[in-house]
């Protein structure tokens, strides 16, 4: 594993955004900021998560991109992708898409576990002005990963990034964003999948399915 570092810290703060026809209060659209950051079980300190149903709590308190990935967009587009735009809090140069979920990153003295892939939404597609980011999204599977904090802790532009295996290899973070759209499913993966320490929506989510598969099997 390549070494990692913080490019950016992103805060956002409640706002109403709109494209075309769709209207959004979110807080999705977050800037840089030239401090340090406080980060515990319930996300950054000084952020704004407006859809609570959907985004933030203890499961997904921080969302992380990679700086990579922002590279290969603005090769891909021609177009500028500044830290924060996907409305991520961490721009991480050298985050993996196919990090496993459980898998640790250590900043000074906060530990967040990772937990699950980002899947866009209205408000997402709405953020980059084009109702028809989701699909291309998608089809990058390149997600950015959300994580759990484990240990609280103040992280800083420039600091460098530990990383740690969770070495179980139960779910990966792709595999999850592949579940989510497949229209077909094999239970024993999926039944792997929940030895990871999975987000309680997708846990709920996997759950689910393989209850409904049961069932058509009988």
């Amino acid at each position: 594993m390549k070494s990692m570092l913080l490019e950016s810290i992103n805060i956002g703060r409640a706002e109403v955004i709109s494209h075309k026809c769709k209207t959004h209060e979110t807080g999705i659209c977050k800037v840089p900021v030239n401090q340090s950051a406080y980060l515990d079980g319930t996300g950054v300190r000084g952020d704004t998560i407006v859809d609570l149903e959907n985004h933030g709590g203890a499961d997904q308190a921080v969302y992380a991109y990679s700086a990579d990935d922002y590279d290969w967009w603005a090769n891909e587009t021609g177009r500028d992708y500044p830290p924060g735009l996907f409305g991520e809090n961490l721009t991480i140069r050298g985050l993996p898409s196919g990090m496993n979920v459980g898998d640790r990153l250590l900043i000074g003295e906060v530990i967040l576990e990772a937990t699950a892939p980002r899947i866009p939404c209205k408000t997402f597609t709405t953020r980059m002005q084009d109702a028809g980011f989701g699909l291309v999204f998608r089809k990058a599977e390149r997600p950015g990963v959300y994580f759990r904090v484990l240990n609280s802790g103040t992280v800083s532009f420039g600091d460098t990034i530990t990383f740690i295996a969770d070495g179980s290899g139960a779910a990966s973070i792709l595999d999850l964003f592949r579940f989510y759209y497949a229209l077909k499913h094999d239970a024993d993966e999926l039944r792997r999948f929940l030895e990871a320490p999975l987000t309680i929506r997708f846990r709920k989510k996997i759950e689910s399915k393989l209850e409904s598969m049961a069932i058509a099997s009988d």
